[in-house]
């Protein structure tokens, strides 16, 4: 098997090589690999050019089953333009739909016609070469003799994660650098997943996956509950839901030497060319679980004809170990700052998680109030079976909250159907700006929902809004054993005012005279005023003001 002449196409890299001494020029125009089968595990181009010199470029992984077809380049070139070979080679081989995997090593690159190449069956090429000369190098290639893990190399190893533990490295880090290293060390990883469960309303947990693939490419992703449907089906027929459920902390397959294959996923590994697999799980101990997060599952494969070792094997289980509590400590910090922003908002979670937690600790602050409740609700709760009462709750608060987010407002307090969020910015027109923003979001949202929820026969309602701007005093209330991250003042009884004056103007906006006076145009130009009131529990009569209905349909 060999490859075929004509064109030798577009060069790859073209220019010299820099020499202290003049020497004839040897251009390689174009190499032909084909029949590439298997896996080698690091690959370069040594040149050898007239003056006797010998050169070598590196450049990725390679493995495939196919004719891979003519790769343009010439060995015009040196250190100046070993990287840029390098990275063209490998672009030239991606374009051609070669996949990269291992690394590999050993391919001298010259001579004419088809050679076979020792030591990698099937590994053929052939070149071309322009000029008098011969070359005298052949194409070749060799499998890397596999090292032994030694002690120091796990050691070190884990010394490694300690620090980046204690650092903060967060779980994709943690786990491309620990493959990095252990492949370093002699550990022929393919493939390796993490997952640990956590905290969090919508996932129930989240899988890191590594694969060596050329680069050591690192995903995260986060998944909903496997409590049922698909998902829960999926779960019960892998091999970490075999560990949870059983006493054994390890589940091995030696797929190349026909070990039962007793989980669906093992056939697709085989598929995909892994060898040998290794399902681990480190459980948490009762002060040590955190909700559904008690243990933490890793898995790990390899190409390798023979598969994992003993000593290779021995080295993985001392140092999964450390790993997981590496992770632990990482998902750990990620649940802190989830709960906060959960159950405090967004600007108050991120306030407290950085030290702001003493009673007391307050700020004062100018910010738009926006306060929200639903038209009607009580009736409705009181209509509707108490099973229906929660999931509208649900449906309006998550319109209102998405829409004071997405226009970068933060949501204090959910009071039973009420929503008090603020909008801060030194510029007190750019926050009344955003919390218009927000309310013509929420507009479009609960008409969506209603459309929705009417389409089902479920009730429907609308929301009230009242929006007024002043200043607050933002922070830590309340006693020694319950605090409050929240905003307090006249200020925020006045908005709660004035969002009951909706139903007296019958009208879903209502904002205060200051909110008008701070709004920028054009805005200000769509707002119209409902009168002269006085609020109950504010010492002054003052104007509102509603959104102009001749440019805002309700």
């Amino acid at each position: 098997m060999g490859g075929s002449g004509g064109d030798p196409g577009r060069p790859l890299l073209s220019g010299r090589f820099p020499s202290r001494k003049a020497a004839p020029r040897r251009r390689c125009d174009w190499v032909t690999v084909a029949g590439l089968s298997g896996t080698v595990e690091k690959l370069s181009i040594r040149i050898r050019v007239g003056d006797g010199s010998v050169h070598v470029v590196p450049f990725g992984a390679v493995t495939g089953v196919a004719v891979l077809g003519r790769i343009p380049c010439r060995d015009q070139g040196r250190r100046p333009v070993q990287r840029e070979l390098n990275r063209r080679l490998k672009k030239r081989f991606e374009e051609m739909g070669i996949r990269i995997a291992v690394p590999v090593q050993g391919v001298r690159l010259g001579g004419e016609g088809p050679i076979a190449a020792p030591g990698a069956a099937g590994f053929l090429a052939r070149s071309s070469v322009a000029g008098s000369a011969r070359a005298r190098s052949a194409l070749w290639c060799r499998r890397r003799r596999r090292r032994d893990m030694r002690d120091g190399d796990i050691d070190g190893i884990a010394d490694w994660l300690v620090r980046q533990g204690l650092a903060g490295a967060d779980e994709t880090a943690l786990l491309h650098g620990f493959c990095a290293r252990c492949r370093d060390a002699g550990l022929p990883l393919a493939r390796a997943i993490v997952i640990v469960d956590t905290l969090h309303p919508i996932h129930e947990g989240r899988a890191f996956r590594w694969r060596h693939a050329a680069t050591g490419e690192s995903t995260t992703h986060a998944y909903g509950r496997t409590t049922e449907g698909e998902a829960a089906e999926t779960w019960r027929r892998s091999p970490f839901h075999h560990l949870l459920t059983g006493t054994e902390d390890e589940y091995r397959c030696r797929i190349a030497r026909g070990d039962p294959l007793r989980f669906p996923a093992m056939a697709d590994l085989r598929g995909e060319g892994i060898t040998d697999y290794v399902a681990m799980i480190h459980r948490f101990g009762d002060g040590g679980s955190i909700g559904e997060m008690d243990c933490v599952y890793s898995a790990w494969s390899t190409q390798e004809p023979a598969g994992f070792g003993e000593a290779e094997m021995a080295g993985l289980r001392r140092l999964a170990g450390p790993l997981a509590l590496a992770v632990k400590c990482a998902s750990l910090a990620r649940i802190a700052g989830t709960l906060a922003e959960v159950y405090l908002g967004r600007d108050p979670g991120r306030m407290v998680l950085g030290g702001r937690i003493a009673r007391g600790e307050t700020e004062r602050i100018g910010a738009v109030l926006w306060f929200s409740d639903l038209r009607g609700f009580t009736t409705i709760a009181d209509a509707v079976p108490p099973e229906e009462v929660i999931p509208l709750l649900n449906d309006y608060a998550e319109a209102v909250i998405s829409a004071v987010h997405g226009a970068g407002g933060d949501v204090l307090k959910l009071v039973g159907d009420g929503v008090l969020a603020i909008f801060k910015a030194e510029d007190p027109a750019a926050a009344c700006r955003c919390a218009l923003e927000a309310e013509r979001s929420l507009r479009a949202r609960v008409a969506a929902l209603n459309s929705r929820r009417a389409e089902e026969g479920r009730p429907v309602t609308s929301v009230y809004l009242g929006l007024h701007v002043g200043d607050v005093f933002y922070g830590n209330i309340g006693s020694d054993e319950r605090l409050d991250f929240t905003v307090v003042g006249p200020a925020v009884n006045e908005v709660t005012r004035i969002a009951s004056m909706c139903r007296s103007v019958e009208r879903a906006v209502v904002v205060s005279a200051g909110f008008a006076a701070a709004t920028p145009e054009p805005e200000r130009s769509g707002l119209v005023c409902v009168g002269r009131y006085a609020l109950r529990g504010v010492g002054r009569a003052q104007e509102l003001y509603t959104l102009d209905p001749e440019t805002c349909r309700d």
